[in-house]
């Protein structure tokens, strides 16, 4: 088995060798076909999280993630083995050499939040390629079966960021489905937010206005579907936003999330609009107190999504034909090259890596 390992932060991911694991209990064994480079995976490489307002950095071995750790929480692999401790009625509709995409945001399985169905909100997260080890690799362990979710004749390759960049998305769409008349605006055209706009239409959407700081992803962002685009640092950009809706805006994505597209972001919203922050780019709050009340706005943040949202996620793909969003595929040996194209922003789309 070769997996690329973060074995010191910013460092160059260490290469290792070392026997394939067998699946033991409730473990299944796959064979990685695609592992998607996202964001976060260069926030966990770097080491930590800009706070703001003058506080330390939130380092991630503060958050409890240890070194050595395999990456890659967009996962697709196909099935090798199950455990000992697997069940038929575990497997589902998944047998040997069935092709799977893994949900990654485990918790502990055992508290109020887990059993409830929100695993991604356990205080005690195990989520694979985070905490545990994840795709940047040519095989993988997944703890439980129903973590799998067969993919039933999709594409590996541009089903992989459905674990991350597609529920992450969809969850965040959800929070805001009751403004899908009106156009809502999106921040960040990276894979995202291209996925949010494909996600958008197929789910009912009027359509998006996009801003970003990098015209070639602001043209991406057109030839996906937005409604229009807007530069997030041009210095007319809040009157750019307000002209091109056409009417009041009621919902921001900010993808990004950092203090510019949160205040731009809040500043467009009318008032009982709604601002739903899912980007770790970093920084401290922007936002005069007085307005959050004054303009009845509401300030939320959405974290990944849970299991029974990812499958809801798969359904859609599959009866909407929702267009994938761009991929550059890479070999497992670039993962490297793979993350310093993602961090000096030179990548369209996704980057996935292929065992």
């Amino acid at each position: 088995m070769k997996s690329f390992k973060v074995a010191d932060f910013k460092a160059p991911l260490m290469e290792v060798d070392q026997p394939t694991p067998q699946p033991s209990g409730t473990q299944v064994l796959i064979k990685v076909k695609a592992a998607g480079v996202c964001h976060s995976d260069l926030h966990i490489w770097e080491g930590g999280y800009d706070l703001g307002h003058g506080r330390k950095p939130l380092s991630l071995k503060d958050r409890g993630i240890a070194l050595p750790l395999t990456m890659g929480h967009e996962s697709v692999g196909e099935v090798l083995a199950f455990g000992p401790d697997v069940k038929s009625t575990d497997q589902g509709d998944l047998k040997i050499g069935d092709v799977a995409l893994v949900y990654p945001w485990l918790g502990c399985g055992k508290c109020a939040t887990c059993l409830g169905g929100d695993e991604n909100m356990c205080l005690t997260s195990r989520s694979l390629g985070v905490y545990c080890d994840g795709g940047y690799a040519d095989h993988m362990i997944v703890p439980h079966p129903r973590y799998l979710l067969n993919l039933k004749g999709l594409d590996p390759v541009t089903t992989a960021p459905y674990a991350c960049s597609g529920v992450t998305t969809y969850s965040a769409l959800k929070k805001v489905e009751q403004h899908f008349n009106t156009p809502i605006v999106i921040f960040g055209a990276g894979g995202l937010g291209l996925m949010a706009l494909s996600l958008l239409k197929a789910m009912g959407g009027k359509g998006a206005i996009v801003v970003d700081i990098d015209a070639r992803k602001r043209e991406a962002a057109e030839k996906a579907g937005a409604l229009a685009t807007v530069d997030g640092k041009a210095p007319d950009a809040l009157e750019q936003l307000t002209k091109k809706a056409g009417e009041p805006i009621r919902a921001v994505i900010d993808l990004v999330g950092n203090a510019a597209t949160a205040q731009l972001g809040f500043d467009c919203l009318t008032k009982g609009g709604k601002l739903v922050i899912v980007g770790l780019f970093g920084g401290g709050a922007p936002w005069a107190l007085p307005l959050i009340p004054i303009k009845a706005v509401t300030i939320q943040g959405s974290y990944v999504g849970n299991l029974r949202e990812t499958k809801e996620l798969l359904d859609l793909v599959r009866a909407r034909k929702v267009p994938p969003i761009p991929v550059t595929t890479m070999p497992l040996s670039k993962a490297n090259d793979a993350l310093l194209a993602l961090q000096k922003g030179a990548l369209v789309g996704r980057a996935i890596l292929t065992p």
